[in-house]
């Protein structure tokens, strides 16, 4: 019996070193195949480079035998050969992608600066004269991390939970061109540095661009996708203490008030309008051309059967509307020139099936965030801030952050660890997600 068991240990052992020879074997072939890879992709690479040398060459000779009308880089640009080059790059409180703000209302206590680079332009600080009259700015940069540079048509939020919308009615980095966007708050320039607030980019991003924020042209007035249509921008013709809600077949005086005022604002323009609606007239002719075509689009409006045929049911329609919607009733036969004012958003934006967290701190958390000193600070020992300006603004970032819960679809709803680790300026956190609400347990100083 006992050799019988020797003879199986035995054979047990040669296979157990066959299946190593064999893995060894396995991994050496697969160690060749790559290797074999690479010097393919490298043999291709040298070709396309070869042809895109000759490709230039021959393009090189082609504009020398035709008269230089258009330079080499308008052509490229014609031809869809766009070249960008980063004018900085982002030094950030966030070092990492887990726990950067996704918007950057966010957090608006985050800070950062950027620095134009000399390679762009010989005096950098030149190309920020006048910057300093503006709050806010534009920032065009790259997802420089985006890893395998993957996209897909649809994808899905992490404030819808789950839902699958078009990646062109979001902000997701994963886009065919990485391209990201951000209004950030301009805090004061320094030379050729650039000092900024509430900003959600990683630090070490590319920026492309900078563009200043102008209200007047960037903030058409807002509203979400289901707002009534009646909510409309009135003509800059109507006087603005003239209540919006009336009727015109009913307020002939407060109308009458709106065209004194608007005489009085154009004194060589005269127009009488009389008590009664029923006998309205025209009794004298605008000087201004201008003025007089406005004028006559009135008049031709009027004059519509729909304008006293409807009354009664645009009435009924604005009493409905009001009492569902808990406003002011606006007529729609009334007075409107001009482009309408207002933007639409989609509703998941203001109210997404994902609520905002509570945000607590363990007694230990908060003392350890304590012992951080601001970034302006001199002394030493303790910990410091490189951004922030002292425990309390890291507070209100990091409430910021977690409250919009960071984490990704598949961590919230599949994966069971619930501890979540990010980085916030030179400070360590770790945290804890429970059924609504988010604990700070730890707070340390950066392991450089």
């Amino acid at each position: 019996m006992s050799t019988q068991v020797c003879s199986c240990a035995e054979q047990v052992r040669k296979l157990t070193q066959q299946v190593s020879v064999m893995r060894r074997e396995i991994k050496n072939l697969r160690q060749q195949i790559d290797g074999s890879i690479r010097s393919h992709k490298k043999q291709v690479s040298s070709l396309q480079s070869m042809l895109t040398d000759c490709v230039n060459l021959n393009r090189g000779l082609q504009l020398q035998s035709k008269p230089p009308s258009q330079s080499p880089s308008r052509m490229n640009l014609l031809q869809g050969h766009i070249q960008t080059v980063p004018i900085g790059y982002m030094n950030s409180c966030f070092a990492v992608k887990s726990g950067t703000p996704r918007q950057p209302t966010i957090c608006s206590s985050s800070r950062a600066s950027l620095k134009i680079e000399s390679s762009v332009f010989n005096n950098p600080d030149h190309s920020l004269v006048g910057l300093e009259q503006y709050s806010h700015i534009w920032i065009i940069f790259l997802f420089h991390m985006n890893g395998q540079l993957s996209y897909k048509a649809k994808v899905k939020p992490p404030r819808l939970n789950g839902e699958k919308v078009g990646v062109y009615s979001t902000r997701s980095p994963h886009r065919p061109n990485a391209l990201g966007l951000t209004l950030a708050k301009l805090e004061k320039i320094t030379g050729d540095t650039i000092y900024l607030s509430g900003v959600d980019i990683i630090s070490g991003t590319p920026v492309l661009d900078i563009k200043p924020y102008i209200p007047d042209y960037d903030s058409p007035t807002t509203r979400t996708d289901n707002t009534s249509s009646e909510h409309r921008q009135t003509s800059s013709f109507t006087d603005p203490q003239v209540p919006q809600d009336m009727e015109l077949d009913e307020e002939p005086d407060i109308l009458q008030a709106s065209f004194e005022h608007s005489s009085e604002l154009c004194p060589e323009t005269s127009i009488s309008c009389p008590a009664s609606n029923s006998d309205l007239s025209w009794t004298k002719i605008s000087k201004s051309r201008d003025v007089s075509d406005m004028l006559a689009e009135v008049k031709d409006y009027l004059k519509q059967e729909q304008f006293t045929e409807n009354a009664a049911e645009d009435k009924k329609k604005d009493a409905l509307g009001s009492s569902l919607t808990g406003t002011t009733p606006i007529s729609s036969s009334r007075l409107n020139f001009g482009q309408e004012l207002h933007s639409s958003i989609a509703a998941w934006v203001r109210a997404p099936p994902v609520s905002n967290l509570d945000v607590r701190f363990t007694v230990h958390a908060e003392k350890e965030l304590k012992e951080f000193v601001p970034c302006d600070s001199t002394e030493s020992k303790r910990p410091k801030f490189q951004f922030l300006k002292g425990p309390d603004e890291a507070v209100a970032a990091i409430h910021g952050i977690l409250s919009a819960d960071p984490r990704s679809v598949y961590r919230r709803k599949r994966c069971q660890d619930r501890l979540f680790f990010f980085t916030l300026d030179t400070a360590d956190i770790t945290c804890w997600f429970g059924d609504g609400f988010a604990e700070v347990v730890r707070v340390r100083p950066v392991q450089n």
